[in-house]
This record gives C-alpha cells, sequence and structure tokens, in this order.
C-alpha cells in the first residue's frame, strides 16, 4: 500500500495547475468550482498543505475527508475553514475511476491580499479556522445560497476591471461571508444540542475524575489542549462551543471549577490555606489567594471565616 503523498501549494496559481485549472485571474484571490477541476491532484490517497486561507464547500459522495487523526463523509456539503500551514488530507477510492464527480466551491485567498489591513489582525478572533474538519458548519439550503451568493460576488469582483476599490470591495465581501459563518456555527451549537451536551457531559465527567485523582497538586490544571484531545475536538472548536452554551472560554471553565472545589474544600476540611492552595497546584499561596478574590470577592480566609 503506498503512504499518502503530502502535496505543499505556497500559491494559488501552483494549485490551479495541479487541479489542471487555467491561472488564476487574481493572484492572490481565487474562487474555484469543484466541477471545473479538471485532473485529480494525485491518484492516491494524499494531504494537502496550503500557504494561504482557503473556505471551502465540498460535495465529495464517496471520498472521505481528513484532517490530523479524524475523518468525515461530506456527502451532504458542509463548510470548512483552513488557515495557512494546516495539513489536510483526502482518502480516495482504491479506483480512482469510481470517484463522484466533486460539487461546490472553494474560495482560496493569500494572507498578502490582507496584509495591512484590519481583517489581518481580525481574522485571528475567527477560530472556526483551527476546527478540525469533522468540525465543520452544516449548512441549510437557505445558508448556503447566502454564502453562495457572496462568493459568485467575489468572483465577479475580480473578473471586472481592477481598479483601486476592488480590494477593499473583495475584503468586505470576505468579511461578510466570514460574519455569516460565525453567525451560522452559533445556530449550529443550538440545534445541534445533543452533540453539543454530549461533549459537556465528557468535559465535566473529564474534570471530576481529574480533580478527584490528585493530579492538581502533581501537575496542575490541565491544559486546554489536553482536554481538547481528551475530548477529541479542537481547542477552539472546545472554546466556541462553551462559549455559545455558557458564555465562558475554556481557561474561565476550568478556573470556576477549580474556585467551586476550592469553596467545598475551605467550608468542609480543617486543611490550612496553604494546604488546599497545593492541593489545588499552586505552587505559591498568592496566587491562589489572588484567583480566589478576584472570582468571589473575598480572600480565602474571609471566605473561611463566613461559614463561621
Amino acid at each position: 500500500m503506498n503512504s499518502p503523498q503530502i502535496l505543499r501549494f505556497s500559491t494559488i496559481t501552483e494549485y490551479h495547475r495541479a487541479a489542471g485549472l487555467p491561472n488564476p485571474a487574481h493572484p492572490l484571490i481565487s474562487v474555484v468550482h469543484m466541477d471545473d477541476i479538471k485532473q485529480p491532484i494525485a491518484d492516491i490517497p494524499f494531504s494537502l498543505i496550503y500557504d494561504f486561507y482557503s473556505i471551502s464547500l465540498k460535495k465529495v459522495g464517496n471520498a472521505r475527508f481528513k484532517y490530523g487523526q479524524q475523518a468525515s463523509d461530506f456527502d451532504e456539503g458542509v463548510l470548512f475553514f483552513m488557515s495557512p500551514g494546516q495539513l489536510f488530507g483526502i482518502d480516495m477510492p482504491h479506483d480512482i475511476s469510481e470517484m463522484k464527480p466533486p460539487e461546490g466551491w472553494m474560495i482560496l485567498f493569500h494572507p498578502d491580499l490582507i496584509w495591512n489591513t484590519p481583517l489581518a489582525k481580525n481574522i485571528k478572533q475567527y477560530e472556526f479556522f483551527s476546527y478540525s474538519v469533522y468540525e465543520a458548519l452544516y449548512l441549510s439550503d437557505k445558508e448556503e445560497a447566502m454564502l453562495t451568493a457572496i462568493a459568485n460576488q467575489i468572483e465577479q469582483e475580480y473578473n471586472t476591471n481592477i481598479d483601486r476599490f476592488s480590494q477593499n470591495v473583495i475584503i468586505a465581501q470576505i468579511e461578510l461571508l466570514l460574519t455569516y459563518s460565525e453567525r451560522f456555527y452559533q445556530r449550529q451549537f443550538v440545534t445541534r444540542k445533543v452533540a453539543s451536551h454530549e461533549v459537556l457531559t465528557r468535559l465535566e465527567d473529564f474534570l471530576s475524575e481529574y480533580f478527584n485523582s490528585g493530579a492538581l497538586a502533581q501537575k496542575g490544571l490541565p491544559s486546554v489542549t489536553l482536554i481538547a484531545e481528551t475530548l477529541n475536538i479542537s481547542p477552539g472548536y472546545l472554546s466556541s462551543l462553551l462559549k455559545s452554551l455558557t458564555g465562558q472560554s475554556t481557561q474561565q471553565h476550568l478556573h470556576n471549577k477549580l474556585i467551586e472545589l476550592a469553596k467545598e474544600k475551605l467550608s468542609t476540611t480543617n486543611l490550612s490555606i496553604s494546604e488546599i492552595a497545593y492541593e489545588l497546584g499552586f505552587e505559591h499561596l498568592q496566587s491562589f489567594s489572588k484567583l480566589f478574590k478576584t472570582k468571589t470577592n473575598l480572600s480565602p480566609m474571609e471566605f473561611r471565616q463566613s461559614f463561621n
């Protein structure tokens, strides 16, 4: 069995050539229609790395898309996002001739397009660029039509005569698409309540086991990365899910759980405050006292005395 190829594209033009497409009309942005792709990039399982952003609405009937160790079927068509440097894999059928023609579109844009614009900084706020493929955005027909219309407007803009307004218009359209995508993700967190709350249940089970095992004293608070890996989701998706359902970031959620445990120990045990701080993973008493007062407006001693 052949090992998967890893293909890296540093420019949009390189990708166009590999896919059998004509050179892009604009070197820094391209809207690729999947049914225009004339040839497969590779005839064995392969992985891609882009040195540019991609926003993709893809429907490929009998291929499976992979990000890291996770895989997802894309029969229905979903939207997913990749930032430069991410690894994205595709498992192809054994017989490439059996692969169904892909549908959908991709917006590819190079970081140079948004360099020295507000979007260059703001794009980091869109956490879905760090989600895994299996955490993609499932669109309703209406939502898909809205985003497809924006993609078409971007394509129309760069195919007209380029002038001093072109870049601003294109970037405004990208920002509009990202804003809608963020809205639709918030809708997905709500409408997929069973899956969302199942993640929260697993999170609570993990934290309870971690706290009760004595790991806090030995290792301190678990990192967001460790928690996400244990739950088999990406750190960005976990953070966005918690913000949507609880209004807290992952770190805030951890700190609140820690404070609840501290309150329990302060009110039900005779441990000294220093001993409690150590059991909760704090190397310094001052750090524990500062966090506790920030969260409760009381020092640990004041909280303990309120029970006497």
